[in-house]
């Protein structure tokens, strides 16, 4: 067992024990963080990096967003876990404050995005069972997660290919396209499971109509609608939800990364008359709902409310785009595109942007790269405006100077 009391090991010696202990499933930076507060972070050597993309988007907040490092702190102290063959306070005040904000749906709690939408196939399936209804129409380019069935529902065979057969009864169509949708459903569809915003393929907001023509074709063909927001829930996109945006409401919603403040935790929310088809024993989560994430939860619903957070929230996402639509003037050849709906950030790129993402982190700046040449930033809510120009200066000098 490593010495508590020891001095922090290198970068190197961390680095050293994964390459003989951790299967190397991921492509990790060769950086080891020790610490975080806000949308600061420091390695082992102590050099300090602003972070532009925390917790892959869980830390809405920040790092250590004080209001939920006390709240997890408390709890741990009184009750770290219990089954859900118990009550527990904190699981039905976190459901309340998700339904009150949101469509009065119902929850079911459970630790993750992939975990929170295989709930939501699984009750489309049972609600649809007596009727024949076992289908789900998804869109291209959409990712809902790596778990068998969210695997197939996502529609980019390169994380596909290496675990066929999948499971049956998915259908994919181009994302934006309500008469594809239209055209592909019949009397066996059981819903249609789409993002209100496609985050990892490529940050692409829809056009206007889009959830409102899915709404009514899901309406008129007695199909329910399911709606991922395991990136855009939880005011990221300046509204709670981002369906919000759209005037509609959803049968069933999943939520998960910024849901309790950067704790693991996910939900699937359903109308009552859908939830109720989720018997006992039909599914369940062990660590789901557990007392930890939900006063995380909890902590993060009070921090983003008494801190104003959904306003700054779209403020952020302005002075972003105020900084990239002078750069795109600066070099139109490079930036094709930008798209922003709050802190959901995209920069579309005329080349490849993993040069750019690796020369940031030589300059200490933290971002992402996704669908191969857009930029992505799913900054904090609480991100200061030095920060952001902070930030958008380096990310601009790498522009300038880096090679496609």
């Amino acid at each position: 067992m490593p010495d508590v009391h020891a001095a922090p090991q290198s970068s190197a010696e961390t680095i050293e024990d994964f390459s003989r202990y951790v299967i190397p499933n991921y492509r990790r930076y060769p950086v080891c963080l020790v610490r975080g507060e806000g949308s600061w972070v420091w390695d082992a050597e102590g050099r300090r990096y602003l972070d532009f993309f925390p917790g892959w988007g869980c830390n809405l907040l920040g790092h250590c967003p004080p209001r939920i490092v006390e709240a997890v702190r408390e709890q741990v102290g009184q009750l770290i876990h219990v089954p859900n063959t118990w009550y527990m306070e904190a699981q039905g005040a976190f459901a309340k404050a998700l339904s009150e904000r949101s469509f009065g749906g119902h929850c079911f709690f459970c630790n993750s995005g992939a975990e929170a939408n295989e709930a939501a196939i699984k009750l489309a399936r049972a609600w649809g069972h007596a009727k024949g209804r076992y289908k789900l129409i998804t869109a291209e380019g959409g990712f809902h997660g790596r778990t068998f069935a969210a695997l197939t529902a996502t529609a980019q065979p390169k994380y596909q290919e290496p675990f066929q057969p999948l499971v049956p009864g998915f259908g994919h169509v181009p994302y934006n396209d309500l008469e594809a949708v239209a055209k592909l459903a019949d009397g066996q569809t059981a819903a249609v499971l789409v993002e209100p915003i496609q985050g990892e393929g490529g940050v692409i907001v829809p056009d206007e109509d889009y959830l409102p023509g899915l709404r009514k074709i899901c309406d008129e063909r007695g199909m329910l609608l399911i709606l991922d927001e395991v990136q855009t829930g939880m005011a990221r996109t300046g509204r709670w939800f981002a369906y919000q945006h759209s005037g509609i409401e959803p049968d069933i919603l999943t939520c998960a990364k910024a849901l309790a403040g950067g704790i693991a935790a996910g939900v699937m929310m359903a109308r009552k008359e859908v939830a109720a088809f989720l018997q006992p024993g039909l599914h369940a989560s062990t660590f789901g709902g557990n007392p930890i994430a939900c006063r995380g939860g909890l902590a993060t619903v009070e921090t983003i409310e008494e801190e104003g957070l959904l306003e700054r929230g779209i403020a952020i996402g302005e002075r972003f785009r105020a900084r990239f639509e002078a750069l795109r003037e600066e070099m139109p050849d490079r930036i094709k595109d930008i798209r922003i709906r709050g802190v959901m950030i995209g920069v579309d790129l005329s080349f490849d942007a993993t040069a750019v993402v690796s020369a940031c982190l030589g300059r200490g700046l933290l971002i992402n790269a996704t669908h191969g040449h857009v930029v992505r930033l799913l900054p904090a809510l609480n991100l200061s405006d030095e920060q952001i120009d902070e930030g958008c200066d380096i990310l601009a000098d790498v522009l300038r100077e880096v090679t496609p």
